[in-house]
């Protein structure tokens, strides 16, 4: 059994916000957990607009805290987002967030992430797996 908590992981190696501080992720499982998943609990910055594209990984999002706007850039389709809403990019969807007032999500990666992946000029994670 692996019992973990946010405030243990803060500030750790899995405590990770990107390089133009707009968000922050807090990896609460990770690959090497070996349990076939990633959680981690994301916070998203007011104001912001952030676009991702994870080619190699399936994200399911649930968003407990904020308000946005996803839009999917494939299609050009607009969701509003609030407290409740859940978003599940079962295609690799590439897609951006627009924060109106901060955002706390839960998210699952399938294949899990290591924690070591940093976003690429478009946004995407590598697959890194492990041995």
């Amino acid at each position: 059994m692996i019992v973990r908590t946010t405030e243990e992981i803060t500030d750790t190696e899995r405590d990770i916000t990107s390089e133009n501080g707009n968000w922050r992720s807090k990896r609460i499982v990770l690959a090497d957990d070996r349990v076939g998943f990633s959680f981690h609990e994301t916070t998203i910055k007011a104001g912001t607009v952030n676009e991702f594209h994870y080619q190699n990984h399936v994200e399911a999002v649930w968003l407990v805290e904020g308000r946005g706007k996803l839009t999917d850039l494939e299609t050009g389709q607009v969701y509003n987002l609030v407290p409740g809403s859940m978003y599940l990019l079962d295609k690799n969807e590439k897609h951006r967030i627009e924060v109106e007032e901060q955002m706390r999500m839960l998210c699952v990666f399938n294949p899990p992430v290591t924690g070591r992946e940093v976003h690429d000029e478009n946004g995407v994670y590598p697959l890194i797996e492990l041995d």
